[in-house]
């Protein structure tokens, strides 16, 4: 099928939602056998530390944004590194992406990152966008760029205020905005609550709390790299059918 854009964000840190980037990126890659770029728009960088990679120039992130939109994706195509992982690269952060949402102010242009993940796509069947978790003109192209976007949510009785919010935030951003798909994160089923909040959302995708994924920080490579049979890898792998679904709906309404 034809390209398409993924968003992971959360309007609160703390969910999960790098180790859902790198994961899902890596899924796209091995499971679907795409070119896949994870897009790294988190100042903080994690995507990149995942993957055991940094940004190798000094405050050059931002500079993807700063020109018309063919030197932007030579700007990008500069900073672009392949990863360990067979069909994933890396478009790093770094701190000029703190400056960025000034900057998109200023230009003006409402979808420029939509116009460079469309040019993108032209080499990456799937993009992959690690979210800053903040509301802010960043934020906001990056829903009118997304095809989809992924919410994880901690298991919560909050948990569907939660979704509500971004659900009204997203809807404030653009007229039309993407599908979006809540998923619970960080799921411990030996405890009540966590039960409790499954039995409300059934049909939310569910992501375990693992000592699997804590080891994504220490290997340096996605979980499915290391422990193929974990339930957390398990648990991504239904993820991504489940997102590659909604995408194919998509296309085809």
């Amino acid at each position: 099928m034809s390209g398409a854009t993924i968003a992971v964000y959360s309007v609160k840190g703390g969910v999960g939602k790098t180790t859902f980037a790198a994961n899902l990126a890596w899924c796209s890659a091995r499971i679907s056998r795409h070119k896949t770029l994870l897009w790294d728009l988190d100042a903080a960088g994690g995507s990149g530390f995942l993957y055991g990679l940094e940004s190798k120039g000094a405050k050059q992130a931002g500079e993807v944004f700063a020109h018309d939109r063919t030197s932007n994706e030579r700007a990008a195509m500069r900073l672009i590194q392949k990863t360990a992982c067979e069909r994933v690269d890396l478009l790093p952060a770094d701190e000029s992406i703190r400056a960025l949402d000034a900057r998109l102010v200023a230009i003006g242009k409402r979808r420029r990152l939509a116009k460079l993940a469309q040019a993108l796509g032209q080499q990456y069947p799937r993009i992959v966008l690690d979210c800053p978790p903040v509301i802010s003109e960043l934020s906001a192209q990056i829903v009118r760029a997304a095809d989809l976007v992924i919410v994880p949510l901690p298991p919560s009785p909050l948990s569907s205020r939660a979704f509500d919010l971004v659900v009204r935030e997203i809807a404030a951003s653009t007229r039309r905005h993407p599908p979006l798909l809540p998923v619970l994160s960080m799921v411990d089923m030996r405890r009540t609550l966590h039960r409790d909040v499954r039995e409300q959302h059934p049909d939310w995708p569910c992501v375990p709390y693992a000592s699997a994924l804590e080891q994504c920080a220490v290997q340096h490579r996605p979980v499915g790299e290391f422990a193929p049979q974990s339930p957390a890898a398990r648990a991504f792998a239904q993820l991504w059918g489940a997102i590659e679904k909604k995408l194919a709906e998509r296309k085809s309404g």
